[in-house]
C-alpha cells in the first residue's frame, strides 16, 4: 500500500519503472481507455468477467479552459495534471486500489459556465474538483463548492482572494502576491519611485494592480495603474500614455491571445528604451513575442522548464514529452493537483470523505516541480519558491536563463484577512 509519502516521491526502488508505467497510463488516458481511470463526458467504466464488484472510482471533476482566450492555459495544465496523475499512480490508474474517474469540463473562460459544470459534476456525486485558469471562475466556483461542502483545488488563477476565501478551497498553484514580492525583489529599493501598473481590466489584471500597491505602498513608493478593456486591439494610445507617466518602473501583468501585439507595440513606440520594464515570463509561446526589446526586460518567473533542477520536476518533464507535449508555464499547476489529490485520498482510502481530506492537505509540506512546497493550514497558501529570470538569444528566438531563485519564504504572502506588513 502506498503512503503518501511514496505517492509524492516514490522510493528509489520504482524510480526505474515509474517512466515507464506511468507514460503507459498517459498514452492510454490519451486514447479514452478506462485501464488509467479516464473518463469524457460522464463515461462510466466497468471491469467485464469479474466474479467481485471493482471497487468505488475516485470521481476527479476537472474544469478548465478547453476553449476561450486562455485556452493555451488549459491544455498545459491538463497535460501536467495527466503526467502528475501517471506519477502518483505509478502507472497504475489507481489511488489506493480505487480507479481514478476523470471528467473534464469546459468553461471557456466564463464564471457563468464555471459554475454550471461544477453544478452538474456535484450532482453527479463529484466530491473533487480542480482546474480553472480563469480567476473569475475560479472565485465562482470556490463559493459553489463551499456551499456544496466539496473539495476544490484551483489551477492556474491568480487572484489572491482564492487563498482563505473558504475552508474547501486550495490552489495548486501562486498567487499574485507571490509574484509582486518578486517584482519587489528585482526593483531593489523602491523608495521615492513611481510604478505604474499596466494591465487587462478583468479580475487578473485588477487584482494585480491592487497588489502591486499593497506590497509597494509601505515602500515609499507611489503606484498607479492603467488597465486596459479585455477587447483592445490597438495598444498605441497606451503606449503614449505610459511615455506621458514616465514611470521609474513598469510593471505589465498580461495574458492570453493579446500579448503578442501588445507588446510589439510597446517595443515599437520606445517604452524599453524610457523605462524598466518588469513582467512576468509567460509560456513557451511568447517568448519570441518581445521582439528586439526581449533582452532588455527583467522577467519575474513562476516557471519554466528548466529553472528548478530537481527529480520531480525532471520526471514531469520526460512524462509530458514522451506524451507528446511540451513542459510549460502551467504544467505544475496540474501536477501539483494531481499531488494534492493522491495526497487527500490516501487519508480517505478512496472514499473521498471531504473533511478527512481537508485535514491531511492543511500543513502538508512536499517536493513539487518547483521544489518544496507548503500548504499553509491556516489559509490554504500555496508557498513555493519564486524564479528571476532574463530572455537571451538562442539563434533566431530567445530562451530563458535562470537568475535566481527566490526562496518560498520571502515571497509567501500575509495571512489572508489580515493587513500586509510594510515590506
Amino acid at each position: 500500500m502506498a503512503t503518501p509519502d511514496t505517492l509524492t516521491k516514490p522510493p528509489q526502488r520504482i524510480a526505474r519503472t515509474l517512466r515507464f508505467a506511468a507514460l503507459a497510463c498517459i498514452a492510454a488516458t490519451s486514447l479514452g481507455l478506462a485501464a488509467c481511470g479516464h473518463q469524457e463526458s460522464g463515461a462510466s467504466s466497468t471491469t467485464a468477467g469479474t466474479a467481485t464488484p471493482s471497487p468505488a472510482p475516485v470521481k476527479v471533476g476537472m474544469i478548465y479552459s478547453r476553449t476561450g482566450p486562455l485556452a493555451m492555459y488549459g491544455d498545459e495544465y491538463r497535460r501536467g495534471f495527466e503526467a502528475g496523475l501517471a506519477y502518483v499512480t505509478q502507472g497504475t490508474g489507481t489511488l489506493d486500489g480505487h480507479p481514478v474517474q476523470i471528467e473534464w469540463k469546459d468553461d471557456a473562460g466564463n464564471p457563468a459556465q464555471g459554475v454550471a459544470a461544477a453544478k452538474t459534476l456535484i450532482g453527479q456525486g463529484y466530491k473533487i474538483l480542480a482546474g480553472p485558469a480563469d480567476s473569475a471562475v475560479a472565485l465562482q466556483v470556490a463559493a459553489v463548492a463551499a456551499q456544496n461542502k466539496v473539495l476544490f483545488i484551483s489551477g492556474p488563477a491568480a487572484v489572491d482572494q482564492i487563498t482563505g476565501i473558504n475552508r474547501y478551497t486550495f490552489r495548486s498553484g501562486r498567487q499574485t502576491w507571490q509574484d509582486v514580492r518578486t517584482a519587489a525583489a528585482i526593483m531593489g529599493d523602491p523608495a521615492g519611485k513611481h510604478v505604474l501598473v499596466f494591465a487587462q481590466d478583468y479580475a487578473f489584471g485588477q487584482a494585480n494592480a491592487a497588489a502591486v500597491k499593497a506590497v509597494l505602498s509601505g515602500t515609499g513608493a507611489t503606484v498607479d495603474s492603467l488597465l486596459v478593456p479585455l477587447s483592445t486591439t490597438d495598444f498605441t494610445p497606451f503606449a503614449q500614455k505610459i511615455r506621458n507617466a514616465k514611470p521609474d518602473m513598469l510593471y505589465v501583468a498580461w495574458a492570453g491571445a493579446s500579448t503578442y501585439p501588445m507588446w510589439t507595440t510597446l517595443e515599437q513606440q520606445g517604452i524599453f528604451k524610457s523605462t524598466q520594464v518588469v513582467t512576468g515570463l509567460g509560456n513557451v509561446a511568447t517568448y519570441d513575442a518581445y521582439g528586439p526589446a526581449a533582452t532588455s526586460a527583467t522577467f519575474l518567473s513562476y516557471y519554466f522548464p528548466d529553472a528548478p533542477d530537481n527529480p520531480v520536476n525532471t520526471a514531469m518533464k520526460e512524462l509530458i514529452t514522451r506524451a507528446g507535449g511540451t513542459p510549460d508555464l502551467f504544467s505544475p499547476d496540474g501536477f501539483v493537483a494531481a499531488q494534492m489529490i493522491a495526497h487527500a485520498v490516501a487519508t480517505t482510502h478512496g472514499d473521498a470523505e471531504v473533511d478527512a481530506m481537508i485535514h491531511a492537505l492543511e500543513g502538508w509540506s512536499f517536493d513539487a516541480p518547483k521544489g518544496r512546497q507548503t500548504i499553509r493550514a491556516a489559509d490554504h497558501a500555496m508557498l513555493q519558491p519564486q524564479f528571476i529570470a532574463r530572455l537571451v538569444a538562442h539563434g533566431k528566438n530567445f530562451v530563458p536563463e535562470l537568475v535566481r531563485t527566490v526562496p518560498a519564504e520571502d515571497v509567501a504572502p500575509p495571512l489572508a484577512g489580515t493587513p500586509p506588513a510594510s515590506q
